[in-house]
């Protein structure tokens, strides 16, 4: 089974919710990928999102931008991550998800990628720019080498579209919260909380709500309505600036804030 399908069944038996870091690889130099993928473990992330810098993120708001391109200026490849994953493999457990764009993919190439992510140990694959209607070009091949491809919902999908992005893999719906890129917000669209519960309703797995998210009290008001969050540019602030324990506090204070 993997790692993902595990977590998400033992968050079920526990009713607990997932918590899903987000953090830009190669942000401080790839050096610290490890330093911070240990971290996040142990402050309980349920599984942990790692960015590939890109020169063209069209999915990415300013914070993650900046962090990709100071990635970038440190010599962050897509192999270099890869290599580095292989090594954090061994040390942790906490399932790893790379969010990445189809340019890296094909730049390194498909098979030969899909063949060191799974030997690198990453459990989940995200692709932005990678609609369903073109997925089976990738997804059987990523579904071989025991790696789930996480599809995105948005605000704008149809019933129809949900029905069949949902019914296929076994790791988790990723609800997009907003209409446009990423970034914290101080509030979201009055029509959110009834998209997470139609998501929940036609869904067969698990419904995480993303973009945008940065507060506790954020993560409690959108977990009302799914089985968790990702949390990706107020992590990748603090961690910028070395905020290490409001990242922690963060984490902590959104798992109360899940179950109060």
């Amino acid at each position: 089974m993997n790692r993902l399908e595990k977590v998400f069944r033992d968050l079920k038996k526990r009713n607990e919710k997932a918590f899903i870091p987000y953090i830009m690889a190669g942000d401080g130099g790839l050096h610290a990928l490890m330093e911070r993928i240990v971290f996040l473990e142990k402050c309980g992330a349920t599984a942990i999102e790692i960015g590939i810098p890109f020169s063209d993120p069209v999915a990415d708001g300013p914070t993650i931008q900046q962090a990709g391109i100071r990635a970038l200026q440190q010599g962050t490849t897509l192999k270099g991550v890869l290599d580095t994953l292989r090594d954090i493999r061994p040390i942790v457990a906490v399932p790893l998800i790379l969010m990445t764009y189809l340019n890296p993919i094909y730049s390194y190439g498909t098979h030969k990628f899909i063949e060191d992510a799974s030997k690198s140990g990453v459990d989940g694959l995200i692709i932005p720019d990678l609609p369903i209607e073109e997925e089976e070009m990738l997804a059987p091949e990523v579904e071989r080498g025991g790696i789930e491809l996480i599809r995105l919902a948005t605000l704008t999908s149809s019933k129809e579209r949900i029905e069949a992005i949902s019914s296929r893999g076994k790791g988790f719906l990723y609800a997009v919260t907003v209409t446009g890129i990423t970034g914290s917000r101080n509030q979201f669209e009055n029509g959110v909380c009834p998209y997470l519960q139609k998501l929940k309703e036609i869904s067969p797995i698990p419904v995480l709500a993303g973009f945008g998210i940065s507060s506790p009290e954020q993560v409690k008001e959108m977990t009302r309505y799914c089985d968790g969050v990702v949390v990706g540019s107020k992590i990748v602030e603090l961690l910028h600036e070395g905020r290490f324990d409001e990242v922690e506090a963060l984490i902590r204070e959104s798992k109360l804030a899940e179950i109060s």
